[in-house]
């Protein structure tokens, strides 16, 4: 796993508590900026995929 792919994670799992937190007190607001934050989280979380997987072609290259 790399810095993107856990930081993303975190974002995706911070703005769910946010969003649910929106719920909770009644703030359309804040459940909007935790669905914004999950958002964030995830395609950050997805470009780490992504250089995970060209990482893992580079090393698969290098072994041949």
């Amino acid at each position: 796993m790399n810095e993107d792919q856990v930081k993303g994670k975190a974002k995706d799992i911070a703005g769910k508590i946010q969003e649910k937190t929106g719920e909770v007190i009644g703030s359309s607001e804040q459940q909007a900026k935790g669905l914004a934050r999950q958002a964030e989280g995830k395609v950050q979380e997805k470009a780490g995929d992504v250089k995970d997987a060209a990482d893992d072609i580079v090393k698969d290259r290098g072994n041949r």
